[in-house]
């Protein structure tokens, strides 16, 4: 497992970044399960908090940091601080070929990163494969974050417009609570059904492939009579 450190804001070409998902289970009759409203409430409050707010949760922050990495905040109530992103990529991204550097390796990678409050999660994908001379398109990728809660997990996708350290902040520094996924979509796109959903979707899948099958025998069955048909007649 190894680590890099990097600041959105201390050099432009050494960037990072953080996470969110959409990734529930269906809870019965429509309802939200406790952990996706807690998503929601995060997202609802996040520009609703006051100075002395953010004052005061930066404060109960750093009392529990026990690894250095502590928030700054500013006197116009912008705040710095820090966020850890693991790596899950399916395989390794293509980088240019002059880079010099390695690809981001896809077996639990983690980063550490310097950013701002204002920073976002697309402004942090970009920094990230900046950071590492990827060569593809940002939209193949997507940060989530990890929650833990009532002993269940769950992996919410983060649209490009939220704010990483506002989420870091609000859930505390333990990373046993919240933890930060790097990933390409298609690897989240399946988790967000149940394993009844998945197995009814590999049911419709045999069921079109048998259907396909049929109709490919169909045509045969057809082409093979007329040519015996036509055999017949010589």
């Amino acid at each position: 497992m190894s680590s890099g450190y990097s600041s959105l804001e201390e050099d432009a070409e050494d960037f990072f970044f953080t996470a969110r998902t959409s990734f529930f289970r269906r809870a019965p009759q429509g309802k939200p399960r406790s952990g996706q409203q807690d998503v929601e409430k995060e997202k609802e409050t996040h520009n609703h908090l006051s100075k002395e707010e953010i004052k005061e949760k930066v404060h109960k922050y750093n009392l529990a940091v026990t690894d250095k990495l502590k928030m700054t905040l500013n006197s116009n109530g912008i705040y710095t601080g820090f966020i850890k992103v693991q790596m899950e990529l399916c395989k390794p991204p293509q980088t240019s070929p002059n880079s010099g550097k390695p690809a981001p390796s896809s077996n639990g990678c983690t980063n550490t990163l310097h950013i701002s409050s204002t920073n976002t999660v697309g402004e942090v994908i970009e920094a990230l494969l900046k950071k590492f001379l990827v060569t593809e398109s940002p939209a193949k990728f997507a940060l989530y974050k990890r929650c833990h809660r009532e002993d269940q997990v769950y992996a919410c996708k983060l649209s490009d417009r939220e704010h990483p350290l506002y989420l870091r902040l609000v859930a505390g520094p333990r990373t046993d609570t919240l933890s930060f996924v790097l990933r390409e979509h298609e690897i989240g796109e399946w988790e967000a059904f149940s394993l009844p959903e998945l197995q009814n979707f590999l049911r419709i899948l045999d069921k079109e492939e048998d259907e396909q099958l049929q109709n490919l025998k169909k045509r045969y069955a057809a082409y093979r009579q007329k040519l015996e048909e036509a055999l017949s007649e010589i």
